[in-house]
């Protein structure tokens, strides 16, 4: 039996494994985001500026198509062999379609062949992130004490803004240091080469996490029958399938939202506002900067206060903050505004992702949970998420009103909340055994709604 100062130990080298795992991952998935323009311009030549850039985030969004995929087979394999293994895969996945991306040939040397190779390096990351966010969060939150799930849970977006943090400084350098022209022949592969090396960093890092799922609930993927190795995905569909669809509707609210602040708001500044690329991207790195250091101070606050305040809250608040903010940026397009912008909306994120990355594992058991959760956010994000940067595009594009995305924004949101009227909220409880009341004094100070 492990002592407690054994326990936090080990609960140590969980977050610090997993989220510089997780950190390399969302580097080497988002930095395509940050470097639309430039392959839009390379891979979809024969099209004007807009349909460039339309072609380039819609081959951004590609990569989310594949998540349900990737979510359910590693989810059912996270959930059969160990979290750990699935995790060692995923990376190994994404570092080969970052490799693809760093050594593709564009549209001048091979013709269509490029974007085609493009499309499919895209569908394999996408394909390694469904899969990842399940394992990950699983491990995270099964490692954690019932009192301490949110600040565990939270090292998990932690990690996404430490990565997206790392890609926008890397571009934003390569983008200050080249000229126009270096960076359009050789510079745009550079962090993609970056991603590709560094993936065996955190496959080390993963194999010496400790697993975390049950002997029991284990099954030896040589001897699994292929009716158990399926078992987990038709699991969740015959069970938990109402489960599933509630919690889809309630990631929508806020993956959206997201995704355009995080990736579409860079090629934003840039297109429509007329910034300097290094501007924009400083943007991105503000963004990923705070929600690293926001993250676990909002995952102890979910601890304390529960999650569907904090969540209900920050959704009300992103309705009412979005749609005058794109204003303001339209009107005064300056340095300073899109900084205060982009830093404000990552806070009332924050509030917001933090309980909801946490709810997700809380809604199913042991056996089917990175199942649960993969295909949860993977369908969220896909659909409302990844092609958020293309609905945003289309919308400028369409109305002429440089506020658009904000209307697309306050729509997810607003049909997200019933949802979360009546989700059940399990802070402190077990989480394999419902019902178990958190120790006095930590939901003291809840709020009530």
């Amino acid at each position: 039996m492990p002592s407690p100062t054994q326990d936090a130990a080990r609960r140590r080298q969980t977050i610090v494994a997993t989220t510089l795992g997780n950190a390399l991952e969302y580097f080497d998935f988002t930095v395509y985001g940050f470097l639309a323009l430039i392959i839009g311009k390379l891979f979809f030549p024969a099209f004007d500026a807009y349909g460039q850039l339309l072609l380039a985030v819609g081959t951004f969004g590609v990569g989310f198509v594949m998540r349900p995929l990737g979510g359910i087979m590693i989810g059912a394999y996270a959930d059969r062999a160990g979290r750990k293994k699935a995790m060692v895969l995923t990376i190994f996945l994404m570092a080969l379609g970052c490799g693809l991306i760093a050594v593709a040939p564009t549209y001048a040397q091979i013709g269509v062949a490029a974007p085609i190779l493009i499309v499919v390096a895209r569908a394999l990351q996408g394909f390694s992130a469904g899969g990842e966010f399940g394992a990950s969060t699983t491990l995270l939150v099964e490692h954690s004490t019932p009192s301490g799930r949110g600040y565990m849970a939270s090292w998990q977006f932690a990690s996404q803004g430490l990565g997206v943090a790392l890609a926008a400084l890397v571009v934003a350098a390569l983008s200050y240091g080249l000229t126009p022209q270096a960076m359009e022949s050789w510079g745009w592969r550079v962090p993609f080469a970056i991603g590709l090396v560094i993936a065996p960093v955190g496959a080390y890092l993963r194999r010496h996490l400790e697993e975390t799922l049950s002997e029991e609930n284990r099954t030896p993927a040589a001897t699994a029958p292929k009716a158990a190795r399926r078992s987990a995905f038709s699991t969740v569909c015959r069970e938990h399938g109402r489960t599933v669809l509630k919690a889809i509707v309630i990631t929508m609210g806020g993956t959206g939202a997201s995704y355009v602040v995080t990736f579409y708001m860079p090629t934003y500044a840039i297109r429509e506002l007329g910034m300097s690329p290094a501007v924009a991207l400083a943007g991105a790195a503000l963004t990923g900067l705070l929600t690293f250091l926001l993250a676990p101070l909002v995952g102890r606050w979910t601890d304390r206060a529960g999650r569907k305040p904090l969540i209900i809250w920050a959704r009300i608040a992103l309705v009412v903050l979005v749609y005058p903010a794109f204003l303001w940026l339209k009107t005064s397009p300056t340095p300073i505004v899109l900084f205060t912008i982009v830093g404000g909306l990552t806070m009332v994120l924050a509030v917001q992702a933090v309980p909801s990355i946490t709810i997700l594992p809380e809604m199913f058991p042991e056996r089917v949970r990175a199942t649960g959760m993969s295909l949860v956010y993977g369908f969220g994000v896909a659909v409302f998420g990844g092609f958020a940067p293309l609905i945003s595009t289309w919308l400028v594009n369409a109305s002429g009103h440089k506020e658009a995305p904000s209307w697309y924004l306050v729509a997810t949101a607003l049909i997200s909340l019933p949802a979360l009227l009546y989700l059940k909220d399990r802070t402190g409880e077990a989480l394999d055994q419902p019902g178990s009341p958190i120790p006095a004094p930590a939901l003291a100070a809840a709020p009530q709604l």
